[in-house]
């Protein structure tokens, strides 16, 4: 799978440059992004302004690494998604729990609210 990794300070962002995410990428993604919550920086943005399709089973897994990542204290929040795709997660009901926003920018936001609030928590 072609990804584009760009590092901020806070966060990696996650930008598949695929238009299609299908079943036979859910282990690939999966050990990719689960790898970062071994790193110093462990927050994601994922940017799927790329992605015209995807397989339910990347939308299940897509939902169960952002659980995943809440668990370990670390930020997992989801942008620019195409109405294709806001249509699967909201098939499967994963549209009112997932974090996501409509741009980047607000979801570099959300990750450093939740870094505020986390460092708050300690």
């Amino acid at each position: 799978m072609k990804v584009k990794i760009d590092t901020k300070e806070k966060f990696h962002v996650i930008t598949p440059e695929e238009p299609v995410l299908s079943a036979n990428m859910t282990e690939e993604l999966n050990k990719m992004l689960l790898s970062y919550l071994d790193s110093e920086i462990k927050n994601i943005v994922l940017k799927l302004r790329e992605v015209k399709e995807m397989d339910k089973r990347i939308a299940t897994t897509i939902f169960e690494l952002q659980q995943t990542f809440n668990d370990k204290n670390a930020s997992f929040v989801i942008c620019e998604i195409q109405k294709p795709i806001e249509e699967i997660f909201d098939q499967l009901e994963l549209l009112d729990v997932l974090n996501f926003t409509p741009t980047e920018s607000e979801a570099w936001d959300i990750v450093q609210m939740e870094e505020i609030e986390r460092e708050f928590l300690d």
